[in-house]
């Protein structure tokens, strides 16, 4: 029989230890104590709560830092386009904004290939991943995270993100999940990253 790797199958193999230890008098001296064995649970089961609580929160906090950066980029956008109409194109005075006259509109390059994505962080059904914005290429609109079942090979699409980090949630257990991260702008995707594997 195999040690159980998933968190659930663990902490029911611990129970079912500290059980059998305790009513059944063959074991009568085990290396660690059944009061010390069962500490350890309590110990394990409370940092998982805790793992699951952190989780949460840093997801509701970088949804809070998204949506702060949305109202500030839209707040600036719209002081930046009555500046650059009261400036008729003259770049002395947007200058002192740190801006300049509108350049004449053209499509933008294809972002370039996101780099060095790995998961940081994973448990039963989600994972956390991260990765480095591309060395070159076009300005990245947002970044779309994609997944395929390796014995299939079919890329999906399972969400897209403003920022350089994704949590993951719900995904399926048991199966090898292969994940890669593509960056796009308007004139389209741009190459995607290397790939990472997972079993949740």
């Amino acid at each position: 029989m195999n040690f159980p790797h998933r968190e659930a199958e663990i902490r029911a193999l611990a129970q079912n230890i500290i059980a059998g230890l305790t009513e059944n008098a063959d074991f009568p001296n085990p290396p660690i104590a059944v009061s010390e064995l069962r500490n350890l649970l309590d110990a394990f089961i409370n940092q998982s709560d805790v793992q699951v609580a952190a989780q949460a929160a840093a997801q509701q906090a970088t949804e809070g830092k998204r949506d702060a950066q949305d109202r500030l980029v839209s707040a600036m956008k719209t002081n930046l386009h009555y500046a650059e109409d009261a400036a008729q194109g003259n770049d002395a005075k947007l200058a002192v904004l740190g801006w300049g006259a509108r350049a004449n509109p053209g499509p933008p390059a294809v972002p370039g290939q996101p780099r060095l994505l790995e998961t940081v962080q994973q448990s039963a059904g989600w994972l956390h991943l991260d990765w480095k914005r591309p060395a070159g290429g076009g300005i990245v609109s947002y970044y779309t995270v994609k997944r395929r079942e390796r014995a299939e090979g079919d890329w999906t699409a399972v969400g897209t993100f403003i920022e350089t980090e994704a949590t993951l949630n719900n995904q399926k257990r048991g199966k090898e999940l292969e994940f890669c991260v593509v960056a796009v702008n308007r004139t389209g995707e741009g190459v995607p990253s290397n790939s990472v594997s997972v079993v949740l």
